[in-house]
């Protein structure tokens, strides 16, 4: 321990110095003065003074080379945060963090957790509590005793009462003389005994005997037809009647102890709790704490874990916080720190395993079942407007492009068409470069990809994008070189832009079928299905037929009427009418199948697409679904793949919100300026499409935050949302509703409706081009270079100078430039060529400038002239 003096120790310990030197005079020691020195063995010996003072045991002196009983580190940390308070100038905020930890040596944690005075108080108040408890149990059961002996006792009352009436009543007239012996000790024992004295004693007494009625299943007595309802016996009890007085004789006989008593109201019976033996009352007390089993995941939110310990939230909350762990209600813990909570509030964890309902889905899973021929699954892929549907339309025989808004396909559209080679399945991908991930899962659902080139436009970015993904998904390529009917068409160009991608025709050698064809016209189109049943014979496609369906969703929607509509791909097994499917996070049972012409149909086969109604929600595209035996399994997988995606997701929340990724984010988007947008679609394709090509439009300027995006139309609720944020409601191919109208009106939101992608993403642009504002740029038109000043009583210093390049303007700013540094910034005040004020000067020429508000201008200065210029920012 250091020596310190009596001031520093009194500043330490926040007193009076003169208190100090009291205290230590009381402790026996002398100091003459605030500067002399404490020694560490003096301290020692205040401090057991202070505690003898107080009534508290004095600790073991300790040596002054001794180590401490504990440290306490105390840590302080400033820092700054800038927060826009203005257009141009922030407010700078001071953040402390203070910390504060305490070590102390295990002996004195081991003598600090010895019971203390106020534990053995409390311990006294508890034991004379549980003694009280005892003694009011131990009374009620006396008094339930003496309550039964008394009934008891009267009960033996009333039939030796009746016993002797009967007797009596029996009893033949004795003979004039005398009365025989039979009887006489009895009668004379009988008028020994005690009687409750109700009237005179007649001869002839009647017993009252109970009636059953089955149909209320309670004892009724009979109707008396002298005294009516007077002579209604009680329900339970047994009575003597004097037929002379018309009066029971209270003598109740009861039923069995425990018995419930009925009321003499028609009302229901009541139910009344077992009661414990001795106790008196239908409740019995724990006999120890109760220990739960919780099954904990990798991962779990505090409030589901409250839930299962079946305590409050908040007490999960503090216990972390007393382990060390800052966390709120809503955040996720991993699963060790999980298990300490469980564990130190006197549980017991075991390990989640989470596919254990995944694991009773793959029991129910038939793998032994034959496998059969299936057609073929094709994806058309391609550049926008080189006629993909319009290919597809033609061997449908129908007119689908026509349809389309803007003339292209914003969905993936399935069908399935019967050829003269057989039935063939098609997936109709859009071209767009918003659709990237449409057409990523178009190349994962298929077995061929046709890629469609325009042969008067040639190999397009998308072109290259869907040879990507083919060769990602692993699946053989088919080139169809379309609109060979225009005078432009080359061909031989399309094939030789292909090979820089690595895709060679078999003419030049290599494996994939290239084949010329018109969609207008339909020449080439019987080669094209000649190439698909080749390519399909080649690689041998089939699955089982019999079991239980499996396949994947590739588009969903929210029908107003329907509900849940998703249009599923039936990739093995047959899916029918009425089964029970899991679909991602969905479940439902299969209310009706329809087929792309909107007819009912009963199944489906595999390689076909179908649109499924009866689903619980709107599952995502791209989910694979499955048939399951019941619904209670459907259920239990959906809610499992429920909260696994609700655990990942708030884990990534909470860790993109940790303090640090905060500040880091605060101090790189200083000034960035956010656009929010709630967008709704009519499918879950749009919608994803939307949100990912909107987002991938923020710079370092703007950020374009999507806050909600789904599927339906716009109702209150994204209404709600976007007044509340100030967002910009997006409405592709969905109409808002007369609450959502309404909230929109009275906000004054921004509402806008879109029908093609390309037209959202140009209007996004303009918006958030707007939001930006503009830019002011500076630039240089002219500098001169001073070669003599002139001092004028009028005009003050005037610099003669020569202009060396551009062209020096009376009405724009200037700069005075002394070593390439700039020492004043402002206006011309005049400039004159000779003695005539002129308004410009071009390079070359000689000049005299007076700079306003300057007079320090120097021989060998350069006076540049600029003009700024504002400039409307854009994305």
């Amino acid at each position: 321990m250091s020596e310190v003096t009596v001031k520093q120790m009194a500043q330490t310990l926040n007193l009076n110095v003169d208190k100090l030197l009291v205290q230590l005079s009381e402790a026996g020691m002398k100091f003459s003065g605030p500067d002399q020195v404490v020694t560490s063995a003096e301290k020692i010996r205040l401090l057991g003074f202070l505690r003898r003072a107080h009534g508290k045991q004095e600790a073991a002196v300790e040596s002054p080379s001794s180590a401490p009983r504990q440290i306490t580190l105390r840590r302080t940390r400033v820092t700054e945060l800038t927060v826009p308070s203005g257009a141009t100038r922030g407010k700078t905020v001071a953040v402390e963090v203070r910390a504060k930890r305490t070590y102390v040596k295990r002996d004195t944690l081991t003598e600090s957790q010895q019971p203390t005075t106020e534990r053995e108080e409390a311990l006294k108040l508890l034991q004379a509590s549980e003694a009280r408890r005892s003694a009011e149990e131990t009374s009620l059961i006396e008094k339930d005793q003496r309550r039964k002996d008394e009934q008891e006792r009267l009960v033996a009352e009333a039939a030796a009462k009746a016993a002797a009436a009967a007797a009596e009543a029996a009893q033949p007239e004795p003979p004039v003389g005398g009365e025989p012996e039979t009887g006489a000790a009895d009668v004379r024992a009988d008028k020994d005994k005690p009687r409750r004295s109700v009237g005179p004693v007649k001869p002839a007494a009647a017993v009252v005997p109970p009636r059953r009625d089955d149909s209320r299943g309670r004892d009724e007595p009979h109707r008396h037809k002298g005294n009516r309802g007077s002579h209604r016996m009680q329900d339970n009890d047994l009575s003597v009647v004097d037929p002379t007085v018309g009066r029971y004789l209270h003598g109740p006989l009861h039923l069995a102890d425990g018995a419930a008593r009925r009321s003499r109201k028609k009302s229901k019976p009541r139910i009344e709790p077992s009661r414990s033996a001795g106790t008196g009352h239908g409740f019995s007390r724990p006999s120890g704490p109760m220990v739960r089993a919780i099954t904990v995941g990798d991962t779990i939110v505090v409030a589901d874990l409250a839930v299962k310990l079946a305590i409050k939230g908040a007490e999960v909350v503090r216990m972390l916080f007393k382990m060390g762990v800052m966390t709120t209600i809503n955040q996720a813990i991993d699963h060790d720190t999980a298990v300490l909570v469980v564990e130190e509030l006197g549980h017991t964890a075991t390990r989640q395993d989470e596919n254990d309902a995944e694991t009773a889905l793959i029991a129910h899973a038939v793998s032994d079942v034959p496998t059969e021929p299936r057609p073929p699954v094709v994806t058309i892929m391609g550049h926008v407007d080189h006629g993909k549907t319009s290919l597809l339309d033609y061997i449908r025989r129908t007119k689908v492009a026509s349809g389309e808004a803007g003339g292209i396909t914003q969905h993936i559209g399935a069908y399935h068409v019967e050829t003269d080679r057989g039935v063939i399945s098609f997936l109709d991908t859009p071209g767009h470069a918003a659709f990237t991930s449409m057409r990523s899962r178009g190349a994962k659902l298929t077995d061929i990809v046709v890629l469609v080139v325009a042969a008067d436009d040639g190999v397009m970015p998308q072109t290259i994008e869907a040879i990507q993904h083919a060769r990602a998904a692993k699946v053989p390529l088919i080139v169809a070189i379309n609109k060979m009917d225009k005078g432009d068409a080359d061909p031989d160009r399309v094939k030789q832009d292909l090979l820089a991608h690595e895709v060679v025709a078999e003419e030049y050698g290599g494996d994939v079928q290239m084949v010329p064809l018109s969609a207008r016209t339909g020449a080439g189109v019987d080669a094209l299905l000649d190439a698909l049943s080749l390519q399909a014979e080649v690689l041998e496609l089939k699955a089982p037929i019999e079991g239980r369906a499996s396949g994947a969703v590739i588009e969903s929607t929210l029908d107003k009427g329907r509900g849940p509509v998703a249009t599923v791909l039936v990739q093995s097994g047959t899916l029918k009418r009425g089964d029970y499917m899991v679909c991602g996070v969905e479940y439902g049972r299969v209310r009706a199948l329809f087929d792309e012409n909107g007819k009912q149909v009963e199944s489906a086969l595999p390689s076909i697409p179908v649109v499924v109604i009866g689903l619980s929600g709107v599952p995502r595209a791209g989910d694979d679904f499955v048939v399951v035996a019941d619904e209670r399994l459907a259920k239990d997988v959906a809610r499992q793949r429920e909260e696994g995606r609700r655990e990942s997701h708030l884990s990534s929340k909470a860790a993109t919100n940790r303090f640090e990724d905060i500040l880091a984010q605060m101090g790189k988007g200083e000034g960035q300026q956010t656009l929010n947008l709630v967008i709704k679609a009519d499918v879950h394709g749009s919608s994803e499409a939307l949100r990912e090509s909107l987002t991938s439009l923020s710079t370092d300027l703007i950020r374009i935050n999507v806050l909600s995006s789904g599927v339906g139309g716009l109702t209150e609720k994204d209404a709600t949302l976007a007044a509340a944020s100030k967002a910009v409601l997006i409405g592709f191919n969905v109409r808002a509703d007369a609450s959502a109208r309404r909230i929109v009106e009275s906000g004054g939101i921004d509402l806008r409706y879109f029908s093609i992608i390309y037209d959202v993403i140009d209007q996004v642009k303009q918006v958030a081009s707007g939001m930006l504002g503009v830019e002011i740029r500076e630039e240089i038109i002219g500098t001169a270079q001073v070669r003599d000043v002139f001092r004028s009583s009028k005009f003050g210093a005037i610099a003669g100078c020569m202009v060396i390049e551009g062209v020096v303007k009376r009405s724009k700013p200037i700069r005075v430039l002394r070593d390439n540094t700039v020492v004043f910034q402002g206006e011309l005040e005049s400039l004159r060529r000779f003695k005539e004020n002129v308004d410009e000067v071009r390079n070359g020429t000689e000049c005299g400038i007076g700079v306003k508000a300057y007079n320090d201008v120097k021989a060998g200065d350069q006076i540049e002239c600029f003009e700024r210029h504002e400039i409307q920012r854009t994305l």
